[in-house]
Protein backbone atom coordinates (compact mmCIF):
# COMPACT_ATOMS: atom_id res chain seq x y z
CA UNK A 1 0.00 0.00 0.00
CA UNK A 2 1.02 3.27 -1.04
CA UNK A 3 2.55 5.78 2.32
CA UNK A 4 0.77 9.28 1.48
CA UNK A 5 2.89 12.31 2.59
CA UNK A 6 1.36 16.01 2.33
CA UNK A 7 3.75 18.51 0.51
CA UNK A 8 2.49 21.75 1.68
CA UNK A 9 3.19 25.23 -1.25
CA UNK A 10 4.15 22.70 -4.07
CA UNK A 11 2.68 24.86 -6.89
CA UNK A 12 5.44 27.68 -6.16
CA UNK A 13 8.67 27.54 -7.37
CA UNK A 14 10.63 25.75 -5.14
CA UNK A 15 7.77 23.00 -4.67
CA UNK A 16 6.84 22.95 -8.36
CA UNK A 17 10.05 21.79 -9.21
CA UNK A 18 10.30 19.43 -6.30
CA UNK A 19 7.00 17.53 -6.66
CA UNK A 20 7.42 16.65 -10.37
CA UNK A 21 10.80 14.93 -8.89
CA UNK A 22 9.22 13.46 -5.94
CA UNK A 23 6.16 11.56 -7.87
CA UNK A 24 8.83 10.31 -10.24
CA UNK A 25 11.18 9.26 -8.20
CA UNK A 26 8.98 7.36 -5.59
CA UNK A 27 5.87 5.91 -7.00
CA UNK A 28 5.32 4.17 -3.99
CA UNK A 29 4.37 7.16 -2.19
CA UNK A 30 1.13 9.38 -2.47
CA UNK A 31 1.54 12.51 -2.97
CA UNK A 32 -1.01 15.07 -1.81
CA UNK A 33 -0.08 18.29 -2.96
CA UNK A 34 -1.78 21.39 -0.37
CA UNK A 35 -1.32 25.23 -2.23
CA UNK A 36 -3.72 28.53 -1.49
CA UNK A 37 -2.56 29.30 -5.43
CA UNK A 38 -1.70 32.87 -4.27
CA UNK A 39 -0.17 34.97 -6.61
CA UNK A 40 3.11 32.56 -6.66
CA UNK A 41 1.27 29.45 -7.20
CA UNK A 42 0.65 28.41 -10.38
CA UNK A 43 -0.64 24.53 -11.71
CA UNK A 44 0.38 25.12 -15.07
CA UNK A 45 3.81 24.55 -13.67
CA UNK A 46 2.89 20.90 -12.72
CA UNK A 47 1.39 19.74 -16.00
CA UNK A 48 4.00 16.79 -15.99
CA UNK A 49 2.18 15.38 -13.27
CA UNK A 50 -1.22 16.56 -13.69
CA UNK A 51 -2.04 12.36 -14.67
CA UNK A 52 0.37 10.45 -12.71
CA UNK A 53 -1.95 8.42 -10.43
CA UNK A 54 0.65 8.69 -7.26
CA UNK A 55 -0.28 12.54 -7.84
CA UNK A 56 -3.24 14.40 -6.28
CA UNK A 57 -4.09 18.46 -5.95
CA UNK A 58 -6.19 20.17 -3.34
CA UNK A 59 -6.42 23.71 -3.11
CA UNK A 60 -6.34 25.12 0.69
CA UNK A 61 -4.88 27.57 3.01
CA UNK A 62 -2.58 25.38 5.39
CA UNK A 63 -4.06 28.20 8.47
CA UNK A 64 -7.15 26.12 8.20
CA UNK A 65 -6.68 23.68 10.56
CA UNK A 66 -10.41 21.99 10.09
CA UNK A 67 -9.00 21.31 6.31
CA UNK A 68 -5.61 19.95 7.48
CA UNK A 69 -6.88 17.57 9.77
CA UNK A 70 -9.57 16.32 7.15
CA UNK A 71 -6.88 15.87 4.89
CA UNK A 72 -4.21 13.64 7.61
CA UNK A 73 -7.58 11.18 8.20
CA UNK A 74 -8.73 11.38 4.71
CA UNK A 75 -5.11 9.93 3.40
CA UNK A 76 -3.52 9.06 6.50
CA UNK A 77 -1.02 11.38 5.62
CA UNK A 78 2.10 9.60 7.18
CA UNK A 79 5.17 12.69 6.03
CA UNK A 80 4.90 16.31 5.96
CA UNK A 81 7.48 18.33 3.44
CA UNK A 82 6.57 21.85 4.28
CA UNK A 83 7.28 24.45 1.45
CA UNK A 84 4.04 26.50 1.74
CA UNK A 85 5.32 30.01 2.24
CA UNK A 86 4.97 33.87 1.75
CA UNK A 87 8.57 34.66 0.68
CA UNK A 88 9.29 37.91 -1.05
CA UNK A 89 11.04 40.55 1.12
CA UNK A 90 9.51 43.62 -0.48
CA UNK A 91 6.03 42.28 0.10
CA UNK A 92 6.48 41.22 3.73
CA UNK A 93 8.42 45.12 4.38
CA UNK A 94 5.04 46.38 2.46
CA UNK A 95 2.91 44.22 4.17
CA UNK A 96 4.25 42.29 6.98
CA UNK A 97 0.69 40.70 8.23
CA UNK A 98 0.15 37.61 5.62
CA UNK A 99 3.84 36.55 6.30
CA UNK A 100 3.49 35.94 10.54
CA UNK A 101 -0.25 34.71 9.49
CA UNK A 102 1.29 32.01 6.97
CA UNK A 103 4.65 31.10 8.23
CA UNK A 104 4.20 31.10 11.19
CA UNK A 105 0.67 30.29 12.03
CA UNK A 106 0.50 27.73 9.27
CA UNK A 107 3.77 26.07 10.32
CA UNK A 108 2.24 25.63 13.85
CA UNK A 109 -0.74 24.36 12.43
CA UNK A 110 0.58 21.85 10.20
CA UNK A 111 3.16 20.64 13.40
CA UNK A 112 0.29 20.61 15.33
CA UNK A 113 -1.91 18.54 13.65
CA UNK A 114 0.66 16.26 12.82
CA UNK A 115 1.61 15.67 16.45
CA UNK A 116 -1.86 14.62 17.24
CA UNK A 117 -2.58 12.30 14.20
CA UNK A 118 1.00 10.60 14.66
CA UNK A 119 1.44 10.61 18.21
CA UNK A 120 -0.65 9.24 21.66
CA UNK A 121 2.15 11.60 24.17
CA UNK A 122 5.30 13.30 23.60
CA UNK A 123 7.69 11.05 22.99
CA UNK A 124 5.38 8.38 22.29
CA UNK A 125 4.67 7.41 18.42
CA UNK A 126 1.48 5.71 17.81
CA UNK A 127 1.64 2.06 16.98
CA UNK A 128 2.44 1.98 13.02
CA UNK A 129 3.00 6.05 12.75
CA UNK A 130 6.59 5.54 14.51
CA UNK A 131 8.41 6.23 11.14
CA UNK A 132 6.63 9.85 10.45
CA UNK A 133 8.50 12.80 9.90
CA UNK A 134 7.93 16.03 9.50
CA UNK A 135 10.48 18.22 7.19
CA UNK A 136 10.58 22.32 7.25
CA UNK A 137 11.93 23.92 4.51
CA UNK A 138 13.38 27.41 5.51
CA UNK A 139 15.92 30.03 4.18
CA UNK A 140 19.40 31.01 5.25
CA UNK A 141 17.41 34.67 5.89
CA UNK A 142 17.62 33.92 9.05
CA UNK A 143 20.55 34.06 9.92
CA UNK A 144 20.92 37.62 9.48
CA UNK A 145 24.02 39.54 6.77
CA UNK A 146 27.32 38.52 7.07
CA UNK A 147 30.64 40.84 7.13
CA UNK A 148 32.78 39.82 3.54
CA UNK A 149 34.18 36.99 4.85
CA UNK A 150 32.62 33.71 6.65
CA UNK A 151 29.52 31.27 6.13
CA UNK A 152 26.50 30.54 8.02
CA UNK A 153 26.73 27.51 9.66
CA UNK A 154 23.80 25.38 11.33
CA UNK A 155 24.83 26.68 14.79
CA UNK A 156 25.18 30.35 13.64
CA UNK A 157 22.73 32.52 15.72
CA UNK A 158 19.42 33.64 14.11
CA UNK A 159 19.34 37.33 13.43
CA UNK A 160 16.51 37.79 10.33
CA UNK A 161 16.41 41.47 9.68
CA UNK A 162 13.28 41.59 7.80
CA UNK A 163 9.68 40.55 8.50
CA UNK A 164 10.02 37.79 5.72
CA UNK A 165 12.98 36.72 7.57
CA UNK A 166 11.82 36.79 11.20
CA UNK A 167 8.44 34.91 10.35
CA UNK A 168 11.01 32.16 8.83
CA UNK A 169 12.99 32.17 12.03
CA UNK A 170 9.90 32.14 14.03
CA UNK A 171 8.71 29.18 12.14
CA UNK A 172 12.06 27.23 12.36
CA UNK A 173 11.65 27.42 16.40
CA UNK A 174 7.99 25.98 16.39
CA UNK A 175 9.78 23.40 14.68
CA UNK A 176 12.35 22.74 17.06
CA UNK A 177 10.29 23.06 20.03
CA UNK A 178 7.88 19.98 18.60
CA UNK A 179 11.47 18.19 18.62
CA UNK A 180 12.72 18.91 22.10
CA UNK A 181 9.25 19.16 23.46
CA UNK A 182 7.06 16.34 22.09
CA UNK A 183 9.69 13.91 20.80
CA UNK A 184 8.27 14.46 17.03
CA UNK A 185 10.32 13.39 14.31
CA UNK A 186 11.22 17.05 12.67
CA UNK A 187 14.32 17.50 10.07
CA UNK A 188 14.45 20.97 9.07
CA UNK A 189 16.57 22.76 5.77
CA UNK A 190 17.89 26.18 5.12
CA UNK A 191 18.83 27.44 1.86
CA UNK A 192 20.60 29.78 0.17
CA UNK A 193 18.93 31.82 -2.94
CA UNK A 194 17.41 29.43 -5.57
CA UNK A 195 17.05 29.94 -9.30
CA UNK A 196 15.77 28.17 -12.19
CA UNK A 197 12.86 27.19 -14.35
CA UNK A 198 9.33 28.02 -12.85
CA UNK A 199 10.75 31.18 -10.71
CA UNK A 200 8.10 33.94 -10.39
CA UNK A 201 8.25 36.86 -12.09
CA UNK A 202 8.71 39.03 -8.69
CA UNK A 203 12.19 37.56 -8.15
CA UNK A 204 15.44 38.97 -9.85
CA UNK A 205 16.70 36.84 -12.75
CA UNK A 206 13.32 36.70 -13.82
CA UNK A 207 13.39 40.31 -13.50
CA UNK A 208 16.50 40.44 -15.54
CA UNK A 209 15.43 37.97 -18.16
CA UNK A 210 11.97 39.59 -18.79
CA UNK A 211 13.04 43.39 -18.49
CA UNK A 212 15.80 42.72 -20.81
CA UNK A 213 13.97 40.88 -23.55
CA UNK A 214 10.95 43.38 -23.56
CA UNK A 215 13.79 46.36 -23.74
CA UNK A 216 13.11 47.85 -20.14
CA UNK A 217 15.05 49.39 -17.58
CA UNK A 218 16.82 46.21 -15.65
CA UNK A 219 16.56 47.58 -12.12
CA UNK A 220 18.96 46.98 -9.59
CA UNK A 221 19.00 48.03 -5.74
CA UNK A 222 21.82 50.02 -4.13
CA UNK A 223 25.44 50.17 -5.93
CA UNK A 224 24.61 46.24 -7.58
CA UNK A 225 27.59 45.18 -5.08
CA UNK A 226 24.90 42.55 -2.37
CA UNK A 227 26.53 38.96 -3.03
CA UNK A 228 24.13 36.30 -2.45
CA UNK A 229 25.10 32.45 -2.31
CA UNK A 230 22.98 30.50 -5.89
CA UNK A 231 21.30 26.94 -5.59
CA UNK A 232 20.06 25.73 -8.63
CA UNK A 233 16.51 24.71 -7.58
CA UNK A 234 16.83 20.63 -8.61
CA UNK A 235 20.13 20.63 -6.01
CA UNK A 236 18.09 21.79 -4.29
CA UNK A 237 15.59 19.10 -4.41
CA UNK A 238 17.80 16.69 -4.40
CA UNK A 239 19.21 17.81 -1.05
CA UNK A 240 15.79 17.87 0.57
CA UNK A 241 15.27 14.44 -0.52
CA UNK A 242 18.22 13.67 0.64
CA UNK A 243 17.07 15.52 4.55
CA UNK A 244 13.88 13.78 4.80
CA UNK A 245 15.06 10.26 4.06
CA UNK A 246 18.21 9.95 5.87
CA UNK A 247 18.74 13.02 8.05
CA UNK A 248 18.76 12.92 11.65
CA UNK A 249 15.96 13.74 13.62
CA UNK A 250 15.74 17.54 15.25
CA UNK A 251 18.45 18.82 13.09
CA UNK A 252 19.11 21.47 10.56
CA UNK A 253 20.65 21.06 7.16
CA UNK A 254 22.03 23.77 5.52
CA UNK A 255 21.91 23.72 1.63
CA UNK A 256 23.88 26.09 -0.66
CA UNK A 257 25.55 26.11 -3.90
CA UNK A 258 28.96 27.34 -2.95
CA UNK A 259 28.15 29.51 -5.62
CA UNK A 260 28.51 33.53 -4.28
CA UNK A 261 28.02 36.29 -6.83
CA UNK A 262 27.15 39.71 -6.79
CA UNK A 263 23.73 41.42 -8.61
CA UNK A 264 26.26 43.13 -10.81
CA UNK A 265 27.91 39.66 -12.06
CA UNK A 266 24.53 37.86 -12.08
CA UNK A 267 22.83 40.97 -14.48
CA UNK A 268 26.28 41.37 -16.50
CA UNK A 269 26.72 37.85 -16.68
CA UNK A 270 22.83 37.15 -18.31
CA UNK A 271 23.31 39.99 -20.51
CA UNK A 272 25.97 38.75 -21.94
CA UNK A 273 24.04 35.13 -22.45
CA UNK A 274 21.62 37.17 -24.30
CA UNK A 275 23.53 38.69 -26.93
CA UNK A 276 24.48 35.96 -28.05
CA UNK A 277 21.28 34.01 -27.79
CA UNK A 278 18.69 36.85 -28.52
CA UNK A 279 21.38 39.52 -30.02
CA UNK A 280 19.66 42.46 -30.03
CA UNK A 281 19.41 44.36 -34.12
CA UNK A 282 20.78 47.40 -33.39
CA UNK A 283 24.20 45.88 -32.16
CA UNK A 284 23.82 47.29 -28.87
CA UNK A 285 24.41 44.51 -25.96
CA UNK A 286 21.16 44.58 -22.78
CA UNK A 287 23.54 45.88 -20.49
CA UNK A 288 22.79 49.36 -21.90
CA UNK A 289 19.61 48.71 -20.00
CA UNK A 290 21.22 48.04 -16.30
CA UNK A 291 19.74 50.84 -13.70
CA UNK A 292 20.22 51.35 -10.35
CA UNK A 293 17.41 52.48 -8.38
CA UNK A 294 17.07 52.92 -4.79
CA UNK A 295 18.46 50.68 -1.95
CA UNK A 296 15.65 47.96 -0.21
CA UNK A 297 14.83 49.17 3.26
CA UNK A 298 17.07 47.02 5.59
CA UNK A 299 18.49 45.05 2.67
CA UNK A 300 21.23 42.40 3.58
CA UNK A 301 24.66 42.85 2.22
CA UNK A 302 26.01 39.16 2.08
CA UNK A 303 24.70 35.42 2.17
CA UNK A 304 26.64 32.71 2.08
CA UNK A 305 26.18 29.08 3.09
CA UNK A 306 28.62 26.52 4.46
CA UNK A 307 26.95 23.23 3.53
CA UNK A 308 29.65 20.69 4.61
CA UNK A 309 27.56 19.08 7.09
CA UNK A 310 24.96 18.10 4.16
CA UNK A 311 27.49 16.80 1.68
CA UNK A 312 29.29 14.96 4.61
CA UNK A 313 26.86 13.08 6.37
CA UNK A 314 24.24 12.62 3.86
CA UNK A 315 27.16 12.42 0.64
CA UNK A 316 24.80 15.61 -1.43
CA UNK A 317 26.57 17.94 -3.72
CA UNK A 318 25.36 20.44 -5.78
CA UNK A 319 25.31 19.30 -9.69
CA UNK A 320 25.45 22.78 -11.43
CA UNK A 321 27.40 25.83 -10.86
CA UNK A 322 26.49 28.78 -11.26
CA UNK A 323 27.28 29.07 -14.88
CA UNK A 324 25.69 25.90 -16.09
CA UNK A 325 22.58 27.02 -13.89
CA UNK A 326 22.11 29.90 -15.55
CA UNK A 327 22.63 28.70 -19.23
CA UNK A 328 19.45 26.07 -18.63
CA UNK A 329 17.65 28.76 -16.55
CA UNK A 330 18.03 31.39 -19.47
CA UNK A 331 16.82 28.22 -22.40
CA UNK A 332 13.71 27.70 -20.21
CA UNK A 333 12.63 31.43 -20.20
CA UNK A 334 13.27 31.65 -23.40
CA UNK A 335 11.12 28.88 -24.31
CA UNK A 336 8.38 30.12 -22.63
Amino acid sequence: MRKSILITGGAGFIGANFVPYFVQKYPNYNIINLDKLTYAGDLSNLIEVIDSDNYEFVKGDICNREMIEYLFSKYDIRGVIHFAAESHVDNSISGPEVFIQTNVNGTFTLLDVARNYWMDSPFIYKEGYEDCRFHHISTDEVYGTLGETGLFREDTPYAPNSPYSSSKASSDLLVRAYFHTYGMDVTTSNCSNNYGPKQHKEKLIPIIIRKALNGEDIPIYGDGKNIRDWLYVLDHCTGIDLVYHKGRSGETYNIGGRNERDNLFIVNHICTILDKKVPLSNDKSYDELITFVKDRAGHDRRYAIDATKIETELGWKADENFETGIEKTIDWYLKQ
